[in-house]
């Protein structure tokens, strides 16, 4: 009764705010063409003047004054047509509308007595966009298309100011990612877990200044993912490729040398049109991928995880190693991937632009290497597997209130499951007894065993929203929405126990104790906002407030300092030394102005707070408070606990820009900004003697990023494109991790918690990142990505003793260039392209991580001082050969497009 209570509570305020709105697209997801329409001989405006978009229903009339504008249009290419009766017509064609933007065409008509026949011109994208009034990227499909780009996160890595995800200096879980206008980041983790195909996009938008107030849930930045719409005719494509990692790099990736030619393969396509029968009343389209990376780094089946070896005393002669393996390569680090995405558009009445059923559904399965796999090079069936699903529903309705207003409503389900484990069944006769993950000595791979733990959880996320956009006037453009969400989430993890008490037979513990965590919460969020776009001749103002709200239906200790502290014994906690989290609330004020100051220039100033909830991870873990006092334990589990009453984390951000076109194909941007983060997730150390400490996530890290980039533009012209942006960033914080506390303090001697700023794990100082197009679209083209970067901060050390302050030293620096080179052919009246895809193409040894004794990725002190040798496994050398420690080799594809 009392959460039904609440959600009542919020429906009614939801319903007033709508209510007390001055004026009610799908927040985010279309885009404004405007203008004014005059005689080409006279000036004056033509009252009444016709404004279609050609092959669409939409439109608009001029004003008294001449003016027009047609709302809530997708993003993409259109020909514009205007005609006034005794006027020749005048068609723009290929005007590119982007997501919040207003596209300017303005129309000078003439008589028909003086031109008789339609004119028709093409519309040149401007260099500056005088309504942009804060930073924000956008990349059409079109774009993507001709660039070696295979994913989202490579369009979000080439924008200034991002850093392997990390917009602007913030974590990776302060960006939110959205398709079509619904967030898809996992409420748990607070990363997303799906993302569109670059074959289904029709525009990304990358936002990372402070964006407008309709924009939640995120400090950092905001990619929205809009996706292609059903075609009045019938369109497709289908594509594939194959290829192999090809590399001379064997010394660092063993089998790297066998080349495959399928090890690497993927195949896509899409389908769009009228569904037949229904003629154009109801429009269709599907798309789907499945891509299978084999992978570059393998491990070799010497072992099998039942195998048992026994290496006591210093004699070769009595030890038993018990090698079953078929000594197989088995990929240690494979992608496989399949999306399957579908739209049906309904046409609705005369007033609507009819009802949109989405469905969207993606599966990995696959394999990351790290520090703790890399014990299992020999036993690589004993590692974990990992598999993440989503299922993405909605279905939404647009209503024209008149030439001048729409309403999008849109209700959703977003479900994202994860799953870790070695074998799926938890009883299954392969689990064996920890003790057979045996080392031989110091630096040897694992001879046997299997990794007991399994991590399960699903986030369940129901979202209605309530959007209402009007152009009150031809100055204001007024927004507002609101959008309620519920969140279920359901986790379980738990070690499976094979030892002699269970007979060495795998069985699980008991619920509810440390090592059986349990649990199932419904938090809720609701959100409002209201902003005005103001677009004068002289100025344009973007200008809102938001409001938050999170209620976490969860339970946080009133004194952890009485936590029972357990030596794995089963305990209840009093339940008098609990109480129910408080509800959480925050109001943000945007702000955005651009001024122009000549033809082709434009100063823009932003500041704007920003509100995030911390991933719900970190406010139920371990929600028995119960610590284990010996044991091996995963990240996930650990001696911490979660707190449901954590504080919203807060940026305030501050901007300022310049845009500047030099000539018709030529314009540079530069832009500095400074964040001031606070409430920043960490932990609080509770210790009652050396043995016996835990953590608690609190609201204690702050951090404060400030940066300047510079990006230059080139567009298509003489057969050559590019762009090439530069950041200089100083990205710094008090910890990087939210874990920093607890493990510092398990250091040998510990290591005090900083309270200072200090560069963070991802400050890179220096970036470059450049794109260059040459060709003629439609006959060949050759593109190319780079990416230069100076080396990321590490913390020196040497036998695991500290040797420097906190990331006080820097990796190698950065470098990759990738390549796509494409023909376009004809074949009986349809468009085919061969291609080839070269991935790092000078085949460059990045470091990701490197030794912290030494600096380097392919060296370390430990190989040079005296030590005992690792027992007939592997040699120290092998043991220090990290695979992953390197991003990945070079990658060459080739394939066919077919297009109809």
């Amino acid at each position: 009764m009392q959460r039904l209570h609440y959600c009542l509570q919020l429906i009614t305020l939801a319903a007033l705010f709508t209510l007390l709105a001055s004026t009610v697209a799908q927040a985010g997801t279309t885009g404004k063409i405007a203008g004014k329409i005059i005689d080409a001989e006279s000036g004056e405006p033509l009252i009444g003047a016709n404004v279609m978009l050609v092959g669409t229903l939409q439109g608009a009339a001029a004003d008294l004054d001449g003016n027009y504008f047609v709302l809530n249009i997708q993003p993409g290419l259109y020909d514009v047509k205007v005609s006034a009766i005794g006027y020749s017509s005048v068609t723009v064609s290929k005007a590119r509308v982007s997501i919040d933007l207003t596209t300017r065409l303005d129309f000078q008509l003439r008589g028909e007595a003086i031109a008789m026949d339609e004119i028709v011109v093409s519309a040149e994208r401007p260099l500056v966009q005088k309504d942009l009034t804060s930073t924000t990227a956008r990349v059409g499909g079109d774009q993507i298309a001709m660039l070696p780009i295979e994913n989202v996160e490579t369009v979000v890595n080439l924008q200034a100011g991002v850093v392997d995800g990390h917009f602007r200096g913030g974590r990776k879980n302060e960006v939110k990612y959205m398709i079509d206008g619904v967030s898809v980041v996992d409420a748990f983790s607070g990363e997303f877990t799906v993302q569109a195909e670059v074959n289904a996009i029709q525009e990304v938008q990358v936002l990372s200044g402070t964006f407008n107030a309709e924009y939640g849930e995120a400090l950092s930045g905001v990619v929205n993912q809009v996706t292609k719409i059903p075609g009045n005719s019938y369109s497709g494509n289908v594509s594939f490729y194959s290829g192999d990692y090809v590399s001379g790099r064997d010394d660092i990736f063993n089998r790297v040398d066998d080349i495959s030619a399928t090890d690497v393969h993927n195949i896509q396509a899409n389908l769009s049109g009228p569904v037949p029968g229904l003629g154009s009343h109801v429009k269709f389209l599907v798309s789907g991928r499945y891509l299978n990376d084999g992978g570059y780094i393998f491990g070799q089946r010497v072992f099998n995880p039942s195998d048992s070896s026994n290496f006591t005393g210093n004699n070769p002669d009595d030890w038993f190693i018990g090698a079953t393996g078929d000594s197989a390569f088995v990929p240690m680090n494979f992608n496989e991937r399949f999306t399957l995405q579908g739209k049906l558009n309904f046409r609705v009445g005369q007033n609507s632009k009819g009802i949109t059923l989405h469905g969207f559904y993606q599966k990995r399965d696959y394999r990351e290497y790290n520090g703790e796999s890399h014990n299992f090079q020999l036993n690589p069936d004993g590692d974990y597997r990992l598999f993440q699903t989503g299922y993405l529903g909605s279905v939404s309705y647009t209503h024209l209130l008149g030439p001048s207003a729409f309403v999008d409503v849109i209700g959703s389900a977003f479900i994202s499951e994860f799953k870790q484990y070695v074998f799926e069944d938890p009883l299954d006769p392969r689990y064996v007894d920890p003790d057979r993950i045996r080392d031989a000595g110091n630096h040897a791979f694992f001879t046997g065993g299997t990794q007991n733990w399994q991590f399960k959880h699903k986030t369940s996320t129901y979202t209605g929203k309530l959007d209402l956009t009007a152009q009150v006037t031809n100055v204001h453009q007024m927004k507002t929405g609101v959008e309620l969400k519920f969140h279920t989430l359901d986790y379980e993890d738990f070690q499976i126990r094979v030892d002699a008490s269970t007979g060495f037979n795998p069985e699980l513990p008991e619920p509810g104790s440390f090592d059986f965590n349990q649990y199932t919460n419904h938090p809720v969020q609701f959100s409002a906002y209201v902003q005005d776009k103001i677009e004068l001749d002289y100025l344009v103002v973007n200008i809102g407030v938001r409001f938050d709200y999170f209620e976490p239906d969860g339970e946080t200790l009133l004194d952890p300092d009485k936590i029972n502290l357990l030596d794995g014994l089963l305990r209840p906690f009093p339940d008098s030394l609990l109480a129910k989290a408080k509800a959480k609330s925050q109001i943000s004020p945007r702000v955005g102005i651009s001024y122009p100051i000549t033809d082709r220039g434009a100063v823009h100033v932003s500041y704007g707070h920003f509100f995030q909830i911390p991933p719900f991870e970190f406010l139920y873990r371990n929600p028995n408070f119960r610590i284990p006092l010996r044991g091996n334990f995963p990240n996930q589990v650990g001696q911490t606990i979660g707190n449901a009453d954590l504080e919203p984390q807060k940026t305030v951000v501050y901007e300022i820009g310049l845009q500047q076109g030099l000539t018709d194909e030529l314009g540079f941007t530069v832009t500095g900004y400074y964040k001031d983060i606070r409430n920043l997730l960490g932990q609080e150390l509770h210790i009652k003697n050396e043995t016996r400490k835990f953590g608690q996530f609190v609201n204690r890290d702050f951090g404060q990023v400030r940066g300047l980039t510079f990006s230059l533009e080139r567009r298509m012209h003489n057969g050559i494109a590019a762009n090439i942006d530069y950041t200089y960033q100083v990205a710094e914080g008090n910890a990087s991790d939210p874990n920093d506390v607890f493990e510092n303090s398990k250091a040998s001697p510990p290591i005090e918690s900083n309270k200072q700023l200090e560069s963070l794990d991802w400050d890179r100082r220096h970036s470059l990142n450049f794109t260059v197009t040459l060709g003629k679209p439609g006959d060949y083209i050759a593109s190319f990505i780079g990416q230069i970067g100076s080396g990321l901060p590490y913390t020196p050390a040497f036998q695991n003793q500290r040797t420097g302050l906190e990331n006080s030293d820097n990796k190698p620096a950065f470098f990759n260039v990738d390549l796509f080179l494409t023909k376009f052919l004809k074949l009986r009246n349809k468009d085919v392209s061969v291609f080839a895809k070269v991935f790092n193409l000078f085949d460059r040894a990045n470091a990701k991580d490197v030794f912290a004794d030494t600096g380097s990725a392919s060296s370390t002190l430990e190989l040079t001082r005296a030590q005992e040798a690792p027992r007939g496994v592997n040699s120290i050398e092998q043991f220090f050969t990290r695979p992953d420690f390197y991003g990945p080799p070079r990658q060459i594809v080739v394939g066919l497009s077919y297009s109809f």
